[in-house]
C-alpha cells in the first residue's frame, strides 16, 4: 500500500526523505508543492528530478478528500458535500461577503459528527463517527481554493463546521501548523478562528500551542441551568470555570474572544439574558456575535422576531459592548450555523425545550 505523503507532517516527512537517502530540503519541496501550489501528484514536481519522480510515485501517494456534489444558495453561499477515503461525507461552507473589504470565508469541519448533542444544533444528531486527520481538514481548503480558481480567494477561515475543533485537538493543532507555516499554505493566523462549545482544557492547551489564531466560545445562555439543558457540555465546565478560562487566554493586542450567541425563542433571548451577559463577560476583552436561531426540521425551537433580536442587541451597546448579529446566509440548502450533517436531511422529530426563567439566576454564576 503506497504512503499517503499527506498524512506526514513535515517533521514526518523530513524522516521520510532521509530514510530514501535524500537531502533535507528534498522534504520542503515536496511539503511546498502540497500546500502552497496544491499539486494533485508527484510528476508536476518539477524540481525534483525524474528519478526522484519515479520512486515517488513507485511508494507513496497524494491522496486527498473527494467532492461528492455542490449546492449554491440564493444569497450566494456554497455548500461542499466531500467523501473522505473511507466513504464518510462532510460538508464544507463557502461564504460571500460583499460588503467593505469583500471577505471570502470557508467554514472548516473538524469531525464528521460530533458528540456534545447541543440542542439547537442539526450536526450533533449525527453522532461521531470520527476525527478528521489533519490533512482532511486542510484539504478542505485546498481543494476549494483549487475549484474556485486564483480569481476568487478564500480570505478567512473558521473551523466552525462540522464537529468540535478542540475535541480533536491534536489534529486541529497540526492542521494550523500547516496551514499557517511559511513553508505551508501560508495563511495569516489573524484570518483564522477556532470555534469552541466551551472544552475548558483544550482552550488552555490551545492557548499554550503558540498558534495565534482566533478564539470563539459558544456561549448560548447566561445561566448554568439554561446552558446545562442547551449544551451539555456546560454540566462538567461550568459558566464560572469557562469564563475564568477566558479570562486567562493568551488574547493578543488588538484582538479579542467572540462569544457567540444563538438567540433562541423564548429561551435565551429575554432583556434580563442581555443584562445577564453583560455581567458574565466583564473585564474580558470581547465581542458578541449574536446568531439569531437557524431553524431546521424538527429542532423544537423557533427563531426570535426582528424586535427581539434588535431589543437585545441595543442592551449589550447600551453597556458599551461590541455586539453583531450575525445574519446567517445558505439556509435554504442547510448550509448555515449549525446545520450542517453530511447526509441528506431525514424527517427529524424532536419535542420543544420548555425552559422557565430560574430562580436566582444570577447567583448561578
Amino acid at each position: 500500500m503506497s504512503l499517503n505523503l499527506k498524512e506526514l507532517s513535515s517533521e514526518a516527512l523530513e524522516r521520510f526523505v532521509l530514510d530514501l537517502g535524500w537531502k533535507r530540503f528534498r522534504a520542503q519541496q515536496i511539503f511546498s508543492w502540497i500546500y502552497q501550489r496544491r499539486a494533485l501528484d508527484f510528476d508536476v514536481m518539477t524540481d525534483l528530478s525524474k528519478e526522484e519522480r519515479a520512486i515517488l510515485n513507485e511508494g507513496a501517494c497524494l491522496e486527498g478528500i473527494h467532492l461528492l456534489t455542490s449546492q449554491q444558495s440564493v444569497d450566494g453561499t456554497e455548500k461542499y458535500l466531500f467523501s473522505l477515503n473511507d466513504g464518510i461525507r462532510i460538508e464544507s461552507v463557502l461564504i460571500p461577503d460583499t460588503g467593505e473589504g469583500a471577505r471570502l470565508t470557508l467554514c472548516v469541519s473538524t469531525q464528521a459528527g460530533c458528540t456534545l448533542d447541543c440542542r439547537f444544533c442539526l450536526t450533533g444528531r449525527e453522532k461521531l463517527k470520527r476525527n478528521l486527520k489533519a490533512y482532511e481538514i486542510v484539504d478542505q481548503v485546498l481543494h476549494i481554493q483549487r475549484m474556485i480558481g486564483p480569481s476568487r480567494v478564500v480570505t478567512n477561515l473558521v473551523m466552525m463546521g462540522m464537529g468540535e475543533p478542540l475535541a480533536n485537538l491534536r489534529n486541529l493543532l497540526e492542521a494550523l501548523r500547516r496551514l499557517t507555516s511559511s513553508r505551508g499554505v501560508g495563511f495569516s493566523p489573524r484570518r483564522i478562528t477556532v470555534s469552541t462549545a466551551g472544552l475548558v482544557p483544550q482552550i488552555e492547551s490551545l492557548g499554550a500551542s503558540g498558534i495565534p489564531v482566533n478564539l470563539a466560545v459558544s456561549l448560548n445562555a447566561t445561566t448554568d441551568q439554561v446552558r446545562d439543558r442547551l449544551m451539555p457540555i456546560n454540566q462538567r465546565y461550568p459558566l464560572k470555570v469557562l469564563l475564568a478560562a477566558c479570562r486567562s487566554y493568551p488574547v493578543r493586542p488588538r484582538r479579542r474572544i467572540t462569544f457567540e450567541y444563538v438567540l433562541l425563542a423564548g429561551v435565551n433571548d429575554a432583556p434580563e439574558d442581555a443584562s445577564r451577559l453583560i455581567r458574565l463577560v466583564s473585564g474580558i476583552r470581547c465581542k458578541i456575535n449574536l446568531i439569531p436561531f437557524n431553524e431546521f426540521p424538527g429542532s423544537g425551537f423557533s427563531r426570535p422576531s426582528e424586535e427581539r433580536v434588535d431589543r437585545f442587541q441595543h442592551i449589550l451597546h447600551k453597556a458599551y459592548l461590541t455586539a453583531t448579529v450575525r445574519r446567517s446566509k445558505g439556509n435554504d440548502i442547510l448550509a448555515a450555523c449549525g446545520q450542517l450533517t453530511g447526509i441528506e436531511i431525514p424527517d427529524l422529530t424532536f419535542p420543544p425545550l420548555a425552559l422557565k426563567e430560574p430562580e436566582g439566576a444570577d447567583s448561578l454564576v
